[in-house]
């Protein structure tokens, strides 16, 4: 009997066998459409199933995973759901083990078109692999290595698109602090003390609830984040007053437009877009520079403690929670007016020369002669 589709309490369902696979399974089971899809789209779709079916017996699970079924397969987060919604339309039908590097690179393109090389591998190229070698892990499917935009890919599409990627951010100061906090709300004046004197992410601190605190320690508990466990922080006990005067707040709503967050937050926020709307018309009010959260807190931390104030960096990597301190030296360690450091020691130490009497001389030659004069006496 071969696969017959039936209505069944509000949903399509279908019941039989595949005549083309010998000695095939009885199946009855949903389809997962309800009645009021149409009965020639549910019969594709039967038909897709059946020819997933056949493939799969002829040529193993490897050869007939879909990538839309990978995605089933894999623990996404939110923010991961979201770009996965955009990319199935484009290859959720494809074999998984047919999908090639090229073409899951050339989707960036295809996706987002005016995006940096950057964006292509955050909301494609890592989803895309993340699913494809979950599924490996499973024993699905063969895995996917795909190489990363190369520095002339990523010029040529800031060309195309006519905005530079990778600007430099510009880290936070106290005297920048200073002044976006005389007018940035209770709320958003904590936060930005907060991230800048722990250098944390704007994600943790907006997750933090009063459980979180232990204001008569002068500790908080830290969010993990990015692979960093969470723990135990100092805080100054300025920041503790603050926080001790600041009266914890249910946000609003959840992200996206979710429901309202159960449990009080430290500092009132449910996601990471109320607080740059705020951020921003602080920045409007204070006329300073529009320095946004991460470029003023963890940005603000590394180059505050390395640059300005002179600490070692594995103090402020342990401190910091860098797990990779090539990577805090690298990525959030910013110079300062380095032209102008520069060239006020050349300047010293051609005075230094000067005042040595080695002035307008050959610095090789008056060390031999001095070395011959040493010789002959």
């Amino acid at each position: 009997m071969p696969l017959t589709l039936y209505d069944r309490d509000g949903w399509w369902w279908f019941k039989g066998r595949i005549d083309r696979i010998p000695g095939c399974r009885y199946y009855r089971q949903g389809l997962g459409a309800p009645s009021e899809v149409p009965e020639t789209e549910a019969r594709q779709r039967l038909a897709e199933f059946e020819t997933r079916e056949i493939k799969r017996h002829y040529l193993g699970d490897e050869k007939a995973l879909t990538f839309s079924e990978a995605v089933l397969l894999y623990p996404a987060s939110e923010k991961e759901a979201d770009y996965l919604t955009k990319i199935v339309p484009e290859i959720g039908d494809r074999p998984v083990a047919e999908i090639t590097p090229q073409e899951v690179r050339n989707l960036g393109a295809l996706l987002y078109p005016a995006a940096s090389t950057d964006t292509w591998q955050r909301h494609v190229v890592t989803p895309v692999r993340s699913v494809i070698n979950n599924a490996h892990d499973l024993g699905k499917c063969p895995p996917i290595r795909v190489k990363a935009f190369s520095k002339t890919e990523r010029l040529r599409q800031d060309k195309v698109r006519g905005k530079q990627s990778r600007v430099e951010k510009v880290p936070g100061s106290w005297e920048w602090l200073n002044s976006f906090r005389a007018h940035a709300n209770p709320y958003l004046k904590a936060m930005a003390l907060f991230m800048f004197e722990t250098g944390c992410r704007v994600t943790q601190a907006i997750s933090m609830t009063t459980a979180d605190l232990d204001l008569q320690n002068a500790r908080v508990w830290m969010p993990e984040a990015k692979g960093t466990e969470a723990q135990w922080v100092t805080i100054s006990m300025e920041l503790v007053v603050e926080l001790a005067n600041l009266r914890p707040r249910r946000p609003r709503k959840g992200p996206h437009g979710a429901s309202r967050p159960k449990g009080q937050r430290v500092f009132g926020y449910a996601n990471r877009n109320g607080v740059y709307g705020a951020w921003r018309t602080a920045c409007k009010d204070a006329g300073i520079d529009p320095i946004m959260p991460h470029a003023a807190g963890r940005h603000g931390f590394g180059t505050e403690m390395l640059v300005r104030q002179k600490l070692d960096p594995a103090t402020v990597a342990k401190a910091g929670r860098w797990a990779d301190m090539s990577l805090m030296l690298r990525t959030y360690v910013h110079a300062e007016d380095p032209t102008a450091k520069v060239q006020e020691a050349l300047r010293a130490g051609r005075e230094r020369a000067a005042g040595n009497g080695l002035s307008g001389t050959n610095p090789v030659r008056a060390a031999a002669n001095d070395h011959g004069k040493r010789r002959k006496s």
